[in-house]
């Protein structure tokens, strides 16, 4: 009799000894109430008195499904996000919320399209970073009184709609061509100013015309099927006329 008790105690010491691995935390319940954290090691847990529950305490990346939000300007787009978070207190994640899981799943979904119904489509796209935080830290703080600390958010991917996309591209070629006008005008001016000095240095350098048309004809004779036609600069005009002038 006393060797089949000896076995009874020994089969229920060892259903007792529980596991705890490094990352994770045991939260153990004596008759149903919390009575402790379990750290990690080797722990005693008596059965029907005693129960526990492990919970992973590393960083967890969550995929938050695409979903349709619509911007303060009134522009429907489809987004998803990706959230890190991990627990702080393993004993707040079980007692405070039934399923800490899903419950930062769908927080993360509803502040996404809060924050982005509060911001325009140009401010989605180029401020992407911005937005991404301040999603974080809203999530973090609603997250708080569950023993979880949210450590970041990426914003994915931004889809729009099709005939958002022409009218996109409509724009931005509209911006290139404005851009181009205006290099091209800044271009003109500059040349224009050069050539007014050139010519107001030429028009005070004695022969200077005379060069200058020396190198154009000197240019433009490398190519035998050009026709020249030669013209005098007007120094030489006024040369000429000085001569007659004075016979």
């Amino acid at each position: 009799m006393i060797f089949i008790v000896l076995i009874f105690l020994i089969i229920i010491l060892v259903n007792s000894i529980k596991q705890i691995n490094e990352y994770e935390r045991g939260i153990k319940f004596r008759f149903g109430k919390f009575v402790k954290v379990l750290n990690p090691g080797w722990k005693i847990v008596i059965p029907i008195i005693e129960s526990y529950k492990k919970v992973d305490i590393r960083t967890k990346a969550v995929d938050v499904p695409s979903q349709e939000a619509i911007t303060r300007d009134n522009v429907s787009v489809q987004i998803n996000a990706v959230i890190y978070y991990k627990l702080f207190d393993a004993s707040k994640a079980i007692l405070a919320v039934e399923d800490f899981y899903y419950a930062v799943g769908q927080l993360a979904q509803t502040t996404m399209r809060n924050v982005v119904g509060s911001v325009s489509l140009d401010e989605l796209l180029a401020e992407r970073d911005k937005i991404s935080s301040e999603i974080c830290n809203i999530i973090d703080e609603a997250t708080d009184p569950w023993g979880i600390k949210v450590e970041n958010v990426e914003l994915k991917d931004v889809s729009l709609p099709e005939d958002m996309k022409r009218v996109l591209a409509i724009a931005a070629e509209a911006e290139r061509e404005k851009q181009a006008v205006v290099t091209k005008a800044k271009g003109e001016v500059e040349a224009s100013n050069n050539l007014a000095k050139a010519a107001e240095i030429m028009s005070k350098t004695p022969g200077a015309m005379h060069l200058r048309t020396l190198s154009t004809l000197s240019d433009i004779s490398g190519d035998k099927s050009n026709t020249i036609l030669f013209c005098l600069p007007i120094e030489i005009l006024d040369a000429i006329k000085g001569k007659n002038e004075k016979k």
